[in-house]
């Protein structure tokens, strides 16, 4: 009897999960949805502030101190704006997530290592308690946000200037690049989905005119 029951529940689980493979390019699809915003945005801001974003690439004092940074500021804009297009249109996916991945990198280490993990300073985060990652930068916020709010709540509008949310402190760790790279690696190793990218299509037909094409 409880043979029957095991095999019963193992043959719907089969099928349940071979239904599932008709939706296998879904979640690379996800990604790709999520990525290209966020890395079209990014390419055109350093576009649109292109000697701003020169003058910090270039600046060793408050900047990233790096050498042909026209070359470099160039090259980074190149893979957000154009990388970030190809990924949305699911056309050659794991090329493009290696400049990015590179790009992503050079942020995670030239820019954001130093702050920790944290993106945003909050004081609760079991990340920033001790537990696991302790965050002085981020324990030390605490003190100054309460007398940011303090100073605002006295001389300011302070429920006008919450209305649009709360107040936060920017630690600028490495928590969302590190998203990030983790997602591309995933396309890297996925490539761009099942059905709902370019590259399945592309594929398709090249393989639909290599066998019309065979002797």
């Amino acid at each position: 009897m409880r043979s029957a029951l095991f095999q019963s529940a193992w043959s719907r689980y089969q099928r349940f999960t071979a239904a599932l493979t008709l939706f296998s390019g879904v979640p690379a699809f996800l990604l790709r949805l999520y990525l290209a915003p966020v890395l079209i945005q990014a390419g055109w801001n350093k576009y649109q502030a292109f000697d701003d974003t020169v003058a910090w690439f270039a600046n060793p004092d408050w900047g990233l101190g790096l050498p042909a940074p026209v070359v470099l500021a160039v090259l980074a804009i190149a893979a957000e704006l154009l990388g970030g297009l190809l990924l949305l249109a699911g056309l050659a996916t794991r090329l493009v997530c290696l400049p990015l991945i590179a790009t992503m990198l050079v942020a995670i280490f030239s820019v954001h290592w130093p702050n920790g993990w944290l993106a945003i300073a909050d004081t609760s985060s079991w990340l920033a308690d001790g537990t696991l990652l302790h965050d002085e930068r981020v324990l030390a916020a605490r003190e100054k946000l309460a007398a940011a709010k303090a100073i605002l709540q006295q001389y300011g509008d302070y429920d006008w200037l919450t209305s649009s949310g709360s107040l936060v402190i920017l630690n600028n760790g490495i928590e969302f690049a590190a998203t990030y790279l983790l997602m591309l690696l995933s396309l890297l190793f996925t490539g761009g989905g099942r059905y709902l990218s370019g590259d399945y299509w592309l594929k398709r037909q090249l393989c639909r005119t290599a066998d019309n094409n065979a002797p």
